[in-house]
């Protein structure tokens, strides 16, 4: 029996992208499929290189090609998807770098540095090609982490930097220019500075370059996001309040420039006494919970205040299950973004506003109940999560004046009644219209 290309695509079909909820067939996945003398070969490329179910998908495609009757081998090679990246120079240390990822959180302390570094490595140890750019001018935190503090860097023939190498993790920082000294300087230099150690930093062929942006949303992260496509951004906040209030700026930012928030990692989430194993929430709980539901965001991970796992140097710091696990939520939102997502359309009139769901569904929520499931901090306690908003005070005519897309996960509204951070998440508008 002649095995023929309708056999396969019709076998690989029911494998099916958990992430995306549709087959590896619609969604474009499989590449070079060769039937030569009943052996099939095939070339699935995913969506970026680190997939979580990378080998998952080569599994079941083997084993459901080798049972169509008559194939004799079968042959499946993995890649990952090329991007298009628009450079704002002719030539650019990061023109071979397959994805671009910033590490970015709304205030300083949060740990930011630490889990960037951290994600880096693991990734290195799993066998990719990763980069780390050390983007904070003012208060570079690598070289610590690193433990290198000799100042100096490395040319090429090309007259372009080399990057320092720490066990297969390339890694740059201005850090490693200065050494201990100050940077003192103003916004035109250190913009100068910012535009050469994205562009002339000699990276080669990577995986994946993290980016450890200086907290808050100023000149240097608006000179990034304005200089290089991005791929996504990872925020980094800690249970307590403070911080979890400011991760609304750095997403508003992002939103701003059309870089895609990935989600949110709890850094500090919880402190494991080694003698019982009790787990002591020093910071508080609940607060990456509450982004989730605010801002319409996974929370890709919960981080704990582990001495062993992110207490010492990066090189040095063994794995850790629950960075792991913050990485592959990562990897599984880069997927889904870089797939395209698919995002609904809105309308609103002086009763309802409604959700248009590429299925042909719709989500349409009355106005006032809509106003009253709002989780600002104006309507809802910041420290507890309960409501404050008095529904009462809603008038019975309320509506909406303006309303707007935020990223690929919410509408932002302004309503009648003077209120102007209403900040509405997609699946939140879909819950309350069932």
């Amino acid at each position: 029996m002649t095995v023929t290309r309708e056999a396969v695509e019709k076998a690989l079909s029911n494998i099916i992208d958990p992430d995306l909820d549709r087959d590896i067939v619609s969604l474009g996945f499989v590449k070079e499929l060769e039937i030569v003398d009943d052996h099939v070969s095939l070339e699935l490329e995913l969506t970026t290189p680190a997939c979580p179910v990378r080998d998952q998908f080569r599994d079941q495609a083997k084993a459901l090609i080798s049972d169509i009757d008559g194939v004799q081998s079968v042959q499946v090679k993995l890649s990952s998807r090329k991007v298009e990246r628009t450079q704002r120079t002719e030539r650019s240390g990061l023109d071979q770098v397959d994805s671009l990822v910033a590490i970015a959180s709304g205030k300083g302390g949060v740990g930011k540095s630490t889990v960037a570094s951290s994600v880096a490595m693991e990734l290195v140890r799993q066998g990719y090609r990763v980069g780390l750019l050390d983007m904070d001018i003012y208060g570079p935190s690598i070289p610590t982490l690193f433990e290198h503090h000799e100042a100096g860097l490395t040319g090429d023939d090309e007259n372009m930097v080399v990057p320092e190498e720490f066990n297969g993790l390339k890694v740059m920082s201005f850090g490693f220019w200065l050494g201990d000294t100050p940077a003192i300087m103003r916004g035109p230099m250190v913009t100068n500075y910012v535009q050469q150690f994205l562009h002339q930093v000699n990276w080669g062929e990577l995986d994946y370059l993290f980016l450890d942006f200086p907290p808050g949303t100023g000149d240097i992260q608006i000179t990034i996001t304005q200089s290089v496509q991005m791929d996504g951004a990872v925020i980094v906040t800690t249970p307590h309040v403070l911080s979890a209030a400011d991760v609304g700026k750095a997403i508003q930012m992002f939103d701003k420039v059309s870089v895609p928030v990935l989600g949110v990692i709890e850094n500090m989430s919880y402190f494991e006494a080694p003698d019982t194993g009790k787990r002591y929430h020093v910071f508080g709980r609940g607060a990456g919970e509450r982004i989730s539901t605010k801002y319409g965001l996974p929370v890709l991970g919960e981080l704990p205040i582990s001495p062993q796992e992110f207490g010492g140097p990066t090189t040095g710091s063994p794995r850790s299950e629950p960075m792991q696990r913050a990485i592959d939520g990562m990897i599984r939102e880069l997927g889904k973004s870089r797939a395209g997502r698919e995002l609904p359309e809105f309308s609103y009139d002086a009763t309802a506003v409604s959700l248009h769901w590429p299925d042909g569904t719709e989500s349409r929520v009355d106005n006032r109940t809509l106003r009253a499931s709002c989780q600002c901090a104006i309507c809802v306690d910041e420290y507890t999560g309960e409501p404050t908003l008095d529904v009462d005070s809603i008038p019975h005519d309320i509506q909406p004046k303006t309303v707007e897309k935020v990223g690929n996960y919410a509408l932002s509204i302004d309503w009648s009644d003077g209120h102007t951070t209403g900040f509405f998440p997609y699946a939140r508008i879909r819950e309350l219209a069932r």
